[in-house]
């Protein structure tokens, strides 16, 4: 019944997922895209196509992200730009980092397009750490696990093509503590941002899964 009246209702159309790394952004964002086809636009997914390239785009982006620092922002824009001004639908998970960002993209959004609400993943620093630690990635597919809370059947081995599970650079230790340095400092202002404009909407992802879907469900449902 829920889900029907969700989907009734389906009225919030361009959105975006803000919060650290690790707090289950884009594991909502494949959930939400599914069930309210919303296009599910990841800076983080377009850069590691762009890393399987080898161009110099993608060496400067593997500088970056190797050393647990943002991209600059006129390349960041660039990857999005063409998609956000062709869409009246859809999803920014990982967009925008920092005011700049924000920014850019309030000039380029036409009037009628305007982003209507901003989802903050509070998670702790601990609980990140924890997480992304735990992330394994499958080179092949690109599809992630991890070995807390979303295992493979098979140990270190991808479900989806049986190739054996990796953990990307920017997911060990000492490369998470950078990440969550840069997103304290360039990325959390915009929890102040979002909210002074009336569009922030808190979501406790210390949570499982499952309860932070039916909190994002719930927002859907009363908007």
């Amino acid at each position: 019944m829920l889900n029907n009246m969700i989907a009734k209702k389906n009225s919030l159309q361009r959105i975006i997922f803000l919060g650290p790394p690790g707090s289950g952004k884009g594991t909502q964002a494949d959930v939400v895209s599914k069930k309210f086809k919303l296009p599910h636009i990841s800076t983080g997914e377009i850069f590691r196509k762009i890393l399987k390239t080898n161009t110099e785009l993608s060496k400067k982006i593997k500088e970056y992200v190797t050393n647990g620092k943002l991209v600059p922002d006129e390349i960041v824009f660039k990857t999005i730009e063409s998609v956000i001004k062709k869409g009246k639908k859809f999803l920014l998970d990982g967009f925008p980092r920092n005011l700049v960002q924000a920014k850019m993209l309030e000039k380029n959004l036409e009037k009628n397009n305007n982003i209507q609400k901003v989802f903050y993943f509070n998670i702790s620093d601990k609980e990140v750490i924890k997480r992304l630690t735990s992330r394994r990635t499958c080179p092949s597919c690109g599809k992630n696990y991890n070995i807390i809370f979303m295992k493979p059947k098979k140990d270190n081995l991808c479900d989806k093509c049986n190739t054996n599970l990796i953990i990307r650079d920017d997911d060990k230790p000492e490369t998470v503590k950078k990440r969550l340095k840069v997103y304290k400092k360039d990325t959390k202002p915009l929890v102040k941002f979002y909210k002074d404009k009336d569009l922030l909407v808190e979501i406790d992802a210390n949570k499982s899964v499952s309860e932070i879907t039916k909190q994002i469900f719930y927002v859907f449902e009363t908007y």
